[in-house]
């Protein structure tokens, strides 16, 4: 599957404000900041991207729903199921 980001571009420096006990039981379990920052923010982006595509082909989803809807899916006389 195709990422949304380039995975293999330089990591960053940079200074974030966090929570500074969630910061501290992070920390006291391992927990490794960065991998879980990325992880959470390649989800976010997924989300948001789904959302957009959702929104932009919106109308196509009505229509190909409304044919359904009126016609059937197509193979539908030769399902077994």
């Amino acid at each position: 599957m195709n990422s949304l980001y380039d995975v293999n571009a330089q990591k960053k420096p940079t200074n974030l404000s966090v929570n500074s006990d969630l910061l501290r039981r992070s920390k006291s379990l391992n927990i490794n900041l960065s991998a879980t920052l990325e992880q959470a923010l390649n989800d976010k982006l997924k989300e948001i991207e789904a959302a957009k595509w959702k929104q932009e082909n919106k109308l196509a989803i009505e229509k190909y729903n409304q044919y359904v809807s009126e016609n059937g899916c197509f193979g539908d006389e030769y399902r077994t199921f």
